[in-house]
């Protein structure tokens, strides 16, 4: 990459960010941040316990919808293979 290609996109890089601040573009985002915070602390997280149950509950339904489809390929494959 030459010297000039670099000078071009800091240059670019620049005026974007001049626009942005001017804009007030990050006065939003840091707006957004201080909000996002904010509900978070409004927020009941679970416990260890309830997170470790619904974490077990999440695997086994992947597992049985795991099964169901390898389950379901295997037929539809059989009957594929017999058809043809």
């Amino acid at each position: 990459m030459s010297y000039l290609t670099l000078i071009i996109f800091a240059t670019i890089a620049i005026v974007v960010f001049a626009i942005l601040l001017r804009r007030g573009a990050f006065l939003q985002i840091s707006a957004y941040v201080r909000e996002t915070q904010e509900e978070l602390k409004k927020c009941s997280w679970p416990t260890w316990e309830e997170l470790k149950g619904s974490t077990l509950v999440v695997a086994v339904a992947i597992l049985l919808l795991g099964g169901f489809t390898v389950g379901v390929d295997a037929i539809v494959t059989l009957i594929v293979r017999r058809i043809v």
